[in-house]
């Protein structure tokens, strides 16, 4: 097995299982994980399992996970010589990553210019365009009402408006015409701006009931870049994804290639590296478009290491130590199906939050499955984070044994002192939307929410 020889020192400046997740891969590569943790996480399952740990603030993402000066001086103090972001928080600032590029502290992700770029929306589309990967027909950020009129009639409606640093399905908003286009306009400009300091907003076709596809991309620094097979995100509530899938269920071994060599061509034309997805919508007939590139590990990269085989979290700290992908395209196969299900501690009707101590705790096992989280019994959620507490993923030879298996498994955890997401997994395992493969990403809102765009 392939160790690190560059970096040692690695502080991962996250929480939760991604955290944990990383001390496992830094353990294996042989390097030491120092965790930093709120005053709220004190007691979390990656401040026990690292091999250091360091307090860095109070609660609030703002004063912790979020306080740039605080973790640069962790770093400092830890003497650490690279950052592993996860997702979330820092994971995708251009202005962290360029700060421990001056400080020559590695940042495990691609550089600073290349994080601004991907983050930009509008920018993203314009680099697809240029590396020949479709697109969603749209614009340039448009400034004033009449722009965005005349842009959204000859576009013709419905269109989407969306903001240019947007992300996680925030700041979205679907207009149906000019009189709720010249309302919501200044509403999505205000969310923009309170969401990401960024008030840009641009707008594009909006795609009915598309599937929501991704592709995994790998980049080492030497010029190579492979594509580890496609994901289905199309379970989602209110553009968040709740379950994901690998293989897609839908598309074909022509389209998955084609969409496959489109990442591969994006990833090049930007000068990525590391881990990274790109995302698309596919429509009925199976046109793909571009939505955005996310460039860290994603919530559901456990799929795709399950069908693959590829430890993407070790990899990202292999390319970041300079080492060289040991495959090729030719090599990766994508083998058997897996499916995610995101455990929430959350309501499982109306996915109100639900933060609290758990008082019971029994986590499944057995062939097929594996389980990602940060919590056991007697842990206290905070409610101050992402309400994600567990990942459970399966594996089976085929579709139809994943789902079968995923029932199992799902029957299996035990949480109490909390409401969790269990149910309404178990719910979607049983909808013949969800067995035909065939559902889109308007499915949960419309069926379990009567949510119409």
């Amino acid at each position: 097995m392939l160790k690190l020889d560059n970096i040692k020192r690695i502080l991962i400046a996250n929480r939760g299982e991604i955290a944990v997740r990383a001390i496992r891969a830094i353990r294996e590569l042989g390097g030491e994980s120092i965790a930093i943790y709120s005053e709220a996480d004190k007691d979390s399952m990656h401040v026990k399992l690292a091999d250091y740990a360091i307090c860095i603030g109070k609660a609030p993402s703002d004063k912790s996970y979020l306080n740039i000066p605080a973790i640069l001086s962790a770093i400092e103090i830890s003497y650490a010589d690279a950052v592993y972001p996860g997702y979330g928080f820092l994971a995708e600032n251009p202005n962290f990553a360029a700060l421990l590029e001056r400080a020559n502290i590695k940042f495990i992700g691609p550089r600073s210019e290349t994080i601004r770029l991907t983050g930009d929306k509008a920018e993203a589309r314009k680099a697809a365009q240029e590396a020949d990967v479709p697109i969603i027909p749209g614009s340039p950020p448009v400034n004033t009402l009449k722009d965005a009129l005349e842009v959204a009639d000859k576009i013709g409606y419905p269109v989407l408006l969306k903001a240019a640093a947007g992300g996680g399905g925030r700041g979205m908003r679907v207009v149906h015409s000019p009189q709720e286009l010249s309302r919501l306009l200044p509403v999505a400009q205000r969310e923009a701006e309170a969401n990401f300091g960024d008030s840009r907003v641009y707008i594009e076709k909006f795609i009915q009931n598309p599937k929501h596809i991704e592709i995994q991309i790998l980049a080492d620094e030497h010029g190579n870049v492979v594509y580890i097979g496609d994901r289905e995100c199309s379970i989602q509530r209110r553009h968040q994804k709740l379950l994901e899938e690998s293989p897609s269920p839908f598309i074909t071994p022509e389209v998955r290639k084609k969409m496959g060599e489109a990442a591969v061509r994006f990833a090049k034309h930007v000068g990525f590296t590391g881990a990274g997805t790109v995302e698309f919508i596919v429509d009925e007939n199976m046109n793909f478009y571009f939505i955005e590139m996310n460039g860290r590990i994603q919530v559901e990269h456990p799929v795709s290491e399950m069908t693959s085989g590829i430890d993407l979290v070790a990899w990202q700290m292999l390319v970041a130590d300079g080492k060289k992908l040991s495959f090729t395209q030719e090599d990766i196969k994508q083998q058997g199906h897996a499916i995610e299900f995101r455990i929430n501690a959350e309501d499982p009707e109306t996915f109100v939050p639900n933060p609290g101590t758990i008082e019971e705790l029994y986590l499944p096992g057995g062939f097929g499955v594996r389980v990602d989280t940060h919590i056991y019994k007697g842990y206290k959620i905070p409610p101050y984070y992402d309400s994600l507490i567990a990942k459970i993923i399966v594996y089976g030879k085929n579709r139809e044994e994943a789902i079968v298996r995923g029932k199992r498994a799902l029957k299996e955890l035990i949480v109490e002192g909390i409401k969790t997401t269990k149910d309404f997994h178990l719910k979607i395992l049983e909808d013949k939307d969800f067995l035909s493969g065939k559902y889109t990403t308007a499915l949960v809102d419309k069926k379990y929410l009567g949510i119409r765009e």
